[in-house]
């Protein structure tokens, strides 16, 4: 994937959970807050992805 890419999707997912973190602050609706918490790890999941290493344990 191109980093432009990688940058812009990571940029939109903090984005949609301000702005759900925001929105559900406001009108205290509990499903934005979900909401928002989803997009977060998304963004964080997204920044730092998990690698599986070659070792093998024997």
């Amino acid at each position: 994937m191109n980093t432009l890419y990688r940058i812009l999707i990571s940029l939109l997912l903090l984005i949609a959970a301000i702005a759900a973190y925001s929105y559900g602050s406001t009108t205290g609706i509990f499903l934005f807050i979900i909401l928002g918490a989803a997009f977060e790890m998304a963004f964080w999941f997204k920044l730092f992805p998990l690698k599986k290493s070659g070792k093998t344990n024997r």
